[in-house]
């Protein structure tokens, strides 16, 4: 069983905001900052473990206490980032998420980090849920994506 949550954009539309339910606020701390006094690319994708995070509380499944059951894990399988702007020291902003896909037994988020309504960063980390000892893959727990389905409706 396959979802697809869609976002209809023309090929040169910029990433709205609002194509996102999740939405994390972040200032850039100086520890962040690298020697060209921007984000080091990095960090984005520690960003983006932040708003999934965020994400797990939101849907009422909070990684790892209530989301490491039935046998299963999540595991990141593939991360993407496409960069277009950077974020300097002290900038305030969104990290926003949405599960774009779900699978048999993976989750594709949709990530994008935003200065005001400028889109810095957006890209995509793929989760496989499997066996955390033999790292075979196994079916979503229905109640995983139950909570997703509920979350990711239109309102």
């Amino acid at each position: 069983m396959e979802t697809l949550v869609t976002v209809e954009r023309g090929a040169e539309a910029a990433i709205s905001k609002s194509e996102f339910r999740l939405h994390f606020p972040l200032r850039v701390r100086w520890a962040e900052i690298d020697a060209q006094n921007i984000v080091f690319n990095a960090h984005y994708l520690a960003y983006f473990d932040l708003g999934i995070t965020e994400y797990w509380r939101a849907i009422g499944l909070p990684y790892p206490d209530k989301l490491i059951y039935e046998g299963g894990d999540l595991f990141v399988v593939k991360s993407l980032i496409n960069y277009h702007a950077s974020a300097l020291y002290d900038n305030q902003l969104e990290i926003c998420a949405r599960a774009a896909r779900v699978g048999n037994s993976s989750i594709t988020f949709a990530l994008a980090i935003f200065r005001g309504e400028e889109c810095l960063v957006d890209g995509e980390i793929v989760y496989v849920f499997a066996c955390p000892e033999t790292k075979k893959s196994m079916p979503l727990p229905a109640r995983l994506r139950d909570a997703i389905t509920v979350f990711e409706l239109p309102r």
